[in-house]
């Protein structure tokens, strides 16, 4: 049985940048002795979500994607043959941006996503948005694996999970940085089930500032062959504690339900969808701080 296993990385951020890079590479090597395909990072690993409000010292912080702290990931990942999704704070001609990317086993880059849904209530308002969501075939030793990824504040939109399975995600990688209570631990429950896709959630441990741990996974499969009741998606919820916490998804059940089950985009009608699209907001959602 193919057997996808991503290593959700709860980590409590170290002083600086080197330290960040010195005890993620070493709790990468230890994902790979658990036998992980994949090690995901918490939002912003480079520097434990640190955004300074004063947007000079917030460009200063950023980093390229040639860098050297994201390319000794991408060697490493080499290295280990082992995928890692490393998170950081982008330099980008317009600000900086919220970005993930993903290393296979071989060293490359298959999928660089920035986060689209910005938290503009907050200081990530000097943030760019990224401009879309993706999608890659992430080749591991037992077969590809289809993957996308969302960031943090993505999860509380529908559309976000919703059109990455549309562009055929069946595993969705989503780096984290808040408290995770039990209303966001059942979004992520409720966009794995109505798109029939897993979810694997990295967020930082407790004692990181305004994190609580609870990384989580889902493999979006509510009913099983046999059973004559559904049964809760949750393949495993952390503590609080600092660890890593392996999240096992068997890619052929995954598949043969997402093959015969009602949801995803099964029996949609999206002619009738044009006002998600539409982008007049009427009160009481008018808020001064939105922007396209």
């Amino acid at each position: 049985m193919h057997v996808f296993r991503v290593a959700l990385l709860q980590l409590i951020a170290a002083a600086d940048q080197e330290g960040n890079l010195k005890k993620g590479m070493e709790f990468c090597r230890q994902a790979k002795t658990m036998g992980a395909d994949l090690a995901l990072f918490p939002e912003m690993w480079n520097n434990g979500y640190h955004l300074p409000p004063d947007i000079e010292q917030l460009q200063k912080e950023a980093i390229a994607p040639d860098s050297p702290f994201v390319m000794s990931f991408k060697n490493l990942a080499r290295e280990l043959e082992m995928a890692i999704g490393i998170t950081f704070l982008e330099k980008y001609p317009s600000g900086p941006r919220n970005t993930l990317c993903l290393f296979d086993r071989f060293g490359n880059c298959i999928l660089t996503y920035s986060k689209v849904h910005t938290c503009d209530f907050d200081v990530e308002r000097n943030l760019t948005p990224g401009d879309d969501f993706y999608t890659a075939d992430l080749d591991t030793e037992q077969g590809p694996v289809k993957v996308g990824a969302m960031i943090c504040f993505d999860r509380e939109f529908p559309e976000s999970a919703r059109i990455l399975m549309l562009k055929g995600a069946e595993i969705i990688l989503v780096p984290n940085a808040c408290p995770m209570e039990i209303n966001r631990l059942t979004q992520l429950r409720a966009r794995a089930f109505e798109n029939m896709v897993g979810i694997a959630t990295a967020n930082y441990a407790y004692g990181q500032p305004d994190c609580n741990g609870h990384s989580s996974a889902f493999d979006g499969m509510a009913y099983r062959p046999g059973s004559e009741s559904p049964r809760d998606t949750l393949i495993i919820e952390a503590g609080e504690a600092e660890g890593i916490y392996l999240a096992s998804f068997p890619m052929e059940e995954i598949r043969r339900y997402r093959e015969n089950e009602v949801h995803g985009n099964a029996y949609r009608h999206p002619r009738k969808y044009g006002l998600l699209v539409a982008e007049q907001i009427e009160q009481p959602f008018v808020r001064p701080d939105y922007r396209k």
